[in-house]
């Protein structure tokens, strides 16, 4: 079965889940850093950087791929020595340690400055790089790959349009519901959805390594431990938060690995895709099961993130997860009307978790988001729900999603700028 207009849902989900290495926010500053430098056609003497405070926010305490280290400056000067613009979200793949030497000695030289800039636009990166009397600059706004400046020496040369390496945000959000996705997502064309699976082979890799390595708090490693220790089952909800934080711990702690990201986050691509992967092989799904479900969550999340800035002050990953909620209730036998419970118990739960930048931590929001999707899809699965007479819940779900994007938008901006507050005076 296919509908003519599951093209453009096939269409929003290649545009919107797609590869990272590294936290998509300073992985944008160091696109930026590296379209300057090709502007400029020689290394950069020094990188006068402007950022939204969001994306500030986001770049201060995150790992830097191959680095050891953390933050903007590092990913700058990283993104000018060795980025290559032509991979997008993966712009720092060719780091070598020469380079990542090359590229701490520009920071500790403080040759690289960031400052934020007032600007309307949630995510904003503009990279000045300077050589001698040669100056490029380069401005990334509204997406983590849109180019919208280009500029050598004052003079423009690429206008400002929607260029983006490797894809952008520029694909329209088609016409969505629940109820739409849940159709395509069971009843699609197999083969035509099968793309999907790459999510769980580039997400579960993360995982792995997570598992393998001693990665920021360790939290995927530090489940695993005390299931041999007795102390935990190795249940549904384990098994979810485990694979979900190892993948997170890894990727905020800099592995040289990509996540599968979701609506430009590789946390919320990792919320999308673990917890459903974990419930499928644990309860032995098929390979058709476990592709109808990545395709009800991935798609499920980007619908609801559509509702929300860019970046915002509302947790990702709870967002992110209601989709894998979606998902788990429909691969332990739910139909529509149990996978829209679980929305409606997820919303109830874990909305209003804040988001406090990109760190190793957000491995602990990752696990409880991952929990929260299982036991919303438990309790939908025994009929249970949040009803419209509770809190921010309505009994309609696509009004409820209308309210969680003007929770996060309007409610939460004040939240937004006093948690950038404390994080810069600290």
């Amino acid at each position: 079965m296919w509908r003519p207009e599951w093209d453009g849902y096939v269409a929003i989900i290649n545009d919107r889940v797609k590869p990272a290495l590294g936290c998509t926010e300073p992985v944008s500053t160091a696109l930026a850093a590296a379209y300057a430098t090709q502007l400029l056609g020689t290394q950069p003497e020094r990188l006068d950087i402007l950022v939204s405070g969001n994306l500030l926010k986001n770049g201060m305490g995150v790992g830097i791929p191959g680095t050891g280290q953390v933050g903007l400056p590092i990913a700058a000067a990283l993104g000018s020595v060795c980025g290559d613009t032509a991979k997008g979200l993966e712009v720092l793949a060719n780091v070598t340690p020469e380079f990542v030497q090359s590229a701490k000695e520009m920071v500790d030289a403080d040759r690289v400055s960031i400052a934020i800039k007032e600007t309307s636009s949630v995510l904003y990166s503009e990279v000045c790089a300077v050589a001698g009397e040669s100056k490029a600059r380069v401005i990334i706004r509204d997406g983590h790959t849109t180019v919208t400046l280009q500029e050598l020496n004052g003079k423009l040369v690429q206008p400002a349009s929607n260029q983006d390496a490797k894809g952008g945000n520029d694909v329209k959000v088609p016409d969505l519901s629940i109820a739409s996705i849940y159709e395509f997502a069971t009843q699609g064309d197999l083969d035509k959805l099968r793309f999907i699976l790459k999510t769980a082979d580039i997400n579960g890799a993360l995982s792995k390594e997570g598992l393998k390595e001693n990665y920021g708090l360790q939290i995927g490693k530090t489940f695993r431990k005390n299931i041999e220790k007795g102390f935990l089952s190795e249940d549904l909800v384990t098994c979810a938060m485990m694979h979900s934080s190892a993948a997170s711990d890894a990727r905020m702690d800099g592995a040289m690995l990509p996540a599968m990201s979701n609506s430009g986050s590789g946390n919320q691509g990792i919320a999308a895709t673990m917890p459903v992967v974990a419930i499928a092989e644990r309860m032995g799904a098929s390979e058709e099961q476990l592709i109808r479900a990545l395709i009800l969550s991935h798609l499920s999340a980007i619908h609801i993130k559509s509702h929300l800035n860019t970046l915002s002050a509302l947790c990702g990953a709870t967002t992110a997860a209601t989709g894998s909620s979606v998902a788990i209730t429909w691969l332990l036998g739910g139909d529509l009307e149990k996978a829209s419970n679980a929305v409606f118990n997820m919303f109830g739960d874990v909305t209003g978790m804040f988001c406090d930048g990109a760190k190793t931590g957000c491995s602990l929001k990752v696990s409880t988001s991952a929990s929260a999707a299982v036991k919303a899809a438990l309790l939908a699965l025994d009929g249970i729900r949040i009803t419209g007479h509770e809190g921010i819940i309505e009994d309609d779900l696509e009004k409820t999603i209308d309210n969680i994007g003007l929770l996060g938008n309007v409610g939460m901006a004040e939240t937004d700028t006093t948690i950038l507050k404390i994080m810069t005076s600290k």
